[in-house]
């Protein structure tokens, strides 16, 4: 899979997201703090990434800040692009499963390495729910 990463400083996990998605056996395109040269502002830096998901540069963004808020609402603002904060694997699971969730958006602050890894478990493990009801709230949310 394509997987666009941003972050917007090099606090906390952000160089494991890379290495473990890349150990994982997808490719990364890097954005902000990550890439050299690149603006780092959590704004700029975590919409560049989730912006490639409808431009079809990427299958899904790992957007990264301090709280992980920004980062979320940055992502957010591009449409097609659902991105979820995550703080644990059962949520990093329902947002794949419940809300089809294309972006996963971290904390750098409050993410251990241990956790982080099991949110990537489950977000690459996570399928979207065929349920009607389920496809009928994404249906909803993907509107213009």
């Amino acid at each position: 899979m394509r997987i666009s990463i941003a972050a917007d400083s090099l606090d906390g996990v952000a160089a494991r997201v890379v290495s473990e998605v890349e150990r994982r056996g997808h490719s990364v395109t890097l954005y902000g703090a990550l890439a050299p040269n690149d603006r780092s502002d959590w704004a700029w830096c975590c919409s560049a990434a989730a912006r490639d998901i409808p431009q079809g540069r990427a299958d899904q963004a790992i957007v990264c800040c301090w709280t992980g808020t920004g980062a979320s609402i940055a992502a957010n603002k591009i449409p097609g692009v659902r991105a979820a904060l995550c703080v644990d694997a059962a949520t990093a699971d329902g947002a794949r499963t419940w809300n089809d969730a294309n972006a996963l958006a971290l904390s750098l602050r409050l993410t251990s390495e241990q956790t982080l890894l099991e949110i990537l478990d489950a977000w690459f493990a996570g399928k979207p729910s065929t349920d009607p009801a389920d496809v009928a709230n994404i249906t909803e949310v993907s509107r213009p």
